[in-house]
């Protein structure tokens, strides 16, 4: 038996970060048994559905590399199936049309929920055999009224539902559009599924499902319901705990690779790994060891695990995604120093690409003033020889390379007989005009010559005007 699963997300919005390990659950469980993995979009509800969400998911998806064997496919396709197949239990006895009106639906339950029942459908109609003139029905399928439905889940264990507790359920509205659970039992035979891995939101929904494949004399695929995320409140997670969209991550400046590691680590463990390359999930991950309760989403833990995912990464691979963040600041990093250059550089002082990208202004753009704080200690008339004796040396240097640059700072301590600190926080000061830079060779050889120049002449007016100041 070849493994089949699928991620059947519904395009009424972005792809968040729920959908997103629901989808590398079902993609590594594929992968992990030489399965196939599909995309289904159920975009059934024309109203809610749109193509900038379908776009969303497919962009999403493709960022975080999980490609599809399969797909995607669209239920809006499929509809003169899923038709044939409501025809077809009609015929069989196995549904029928309702007549009742939402009113009438909603009053009956009214009463049940006074009477402290369960409210459900109450089967008026179902031995209905004359229709109601002037009236479009729904239809229903005649859920057995007998017996329970009992299946494993792959996380939970052992489930057990009694018929007696389940309704009768639309299977087709009166316009004679197909409802999400008759198209979603349609889709899982008809694509040969043998897993289905989801949240556990659906859980309620499964024994209705099960009922109709039996309806149609298949047989039921294997299930897993994964339990939700929730903030670090407790509370079922929302944009306030920093549940944005897939791609608002990429945008924020992660690495895919480290969103990945974040969601296969919320429900799942390995013992006490944290950091796993895809090749490791794939072999590691088994939906059974899933745990049942409900996961929570902390930032804070997943910009570690970014930042690991930074400093470990090859120069080569941050240069592209960083070039998108710093030209969305404005920069142009055509004329700007060498991308490759800044990543080494920053690689060990940043969470995010987007606040390497931020940390690196200065490289591309003039600072407009000088920190006051930093200014008031480190720009002062001390300040003033060892700043005066590293410009002449730097204009004679005739390489402008690290090694060379560090010398000059260094050189100029000892020939001043200062302590290192009361030479470089000065001019780290100058050439960024903050208190707060990457290492004092590292930062003048991306600024380059003439800025680096520019900049501690800039300075050293700046502490000869507050000397005159003083004086007058």
């Amino acid at each position: 038996m070849t493994v089949r699963t699928r991620f059947a997300p519904s395009p009424t919005g972005y792809l968040h970060v729920g959908g997103a390990r629901t989808a590398l659950f079902s993609w590594l469980y594929a992968k992990k048994t030489h399965g196939q993995f599909i995309l289904r979009i159920e975009d059934t509800d024309r109203e809610r559905s749109t193509e900038e969400s379908v776009q969303a998911i497919f962009d999403g998806m493709n960022w975080l590399g999980l490609t599809h064997d399969e797909g995607p496919f669209f239920q809006t396709a499929r509809f003169p199936r899923y038709i044939e197949i409501i025809q077809q239990l009609l015929e069989q006895g196995k549904a029928y049309h309702c007549y009742c009106s939402a009113e009438d639906v909603e009053a009956v339950r009214e009463e049940q929920r006074a009477n402290k029942q369960k409210p459900r459908y109450n089967g008026k109609c179902r031995h209905r055999t004359e229709p109601v003139a002037g009236v479009n029905p729904v239809v229903r399928f005649k859920n057995p009224s007998e017996g329970e439905v009992v299946f494993d889940d792959l996380v939970r264990g052992e489930i057990k539902v009694s018929n007696k507790e389940l309704d009768d359920l639309i299977i087709a509205r009166s316009d004679g559009t197909p409802t999400y659970n008759l198209t979603v039992v349609i889709d899982d035979l008809d694509m040969n599924m043998t897993h289905i891995i989801r949240g556990d939101d659906h859980i309620n929904n499964t024994p209705r499902q099960i009922n109709i494949m039996t309806a149609l004399g298949a047989k039921a695929p294997k299930f897993a319901h994964v339990p939700m995320i929730l903030g670090d409140d407790g509370a079922r997670l929302s944009k306030r705990h920093g549940a944005v969209s897939v791609m608002q991550y990429r945008d924020d400046g992660f690495l895919p690779e480290a969103l990945l590691n974040y969601l296969v680590r919320l429900g799942w463990s390995h013992g006490d790994q944290e950091i796993f390359s895809r090749d490791e999930m794939i072999a590691l991950f088994d939906i059974k060891d899933v745990n049942k309760t409900a996961s929570a989403f902390n930032t804070d833990k997943l910009l570690w695990i970014n930042q690991q995912y930074i400093m470990k990464a090859e120069p080569e691979s941050l240069m592209a995604p960083l070039a998108d963040q710093l030209i969305s600041l404005g920069c142009d990093v055509a004329t700007g120093p060498d991308l490759r250059e800044i990543v080494v550089t920053q690689q060990e002082r940043a969470k995010t690409l987007k606040e390497m990208a931020e940390k690196s202004l200065l490289f591309y753009n003039d600072y407009e003033d000088f920190d006051p704080k930093a200014a008031k200690k480190n720009l002062k008339a001390a300040a003033l020889e060892p700043l005066e004796m590293m410009l002449e040396k730097f204009k004679q240097l005739s390489i402008w390379t690290k090694e060379p640059l560090h010398q000059v700072v260094l050189d100029t301590a000892e020939a001043l007989e200062l302590k290192l600190g009361k030479v470089a926080q000065p001019l780290r000061v100058a050439l960024s005009g903050t208190s707060v830079s990457p290492a004092i060779d590292a930062t003048l050889f991306l600024l380059g010559k003439e800025t680096s120049l520019r900049n501690i002449e800039r300075a050293i007016q700046h502490i000869k005007s507050k000397i005159v100041a003083q004086e007058s």
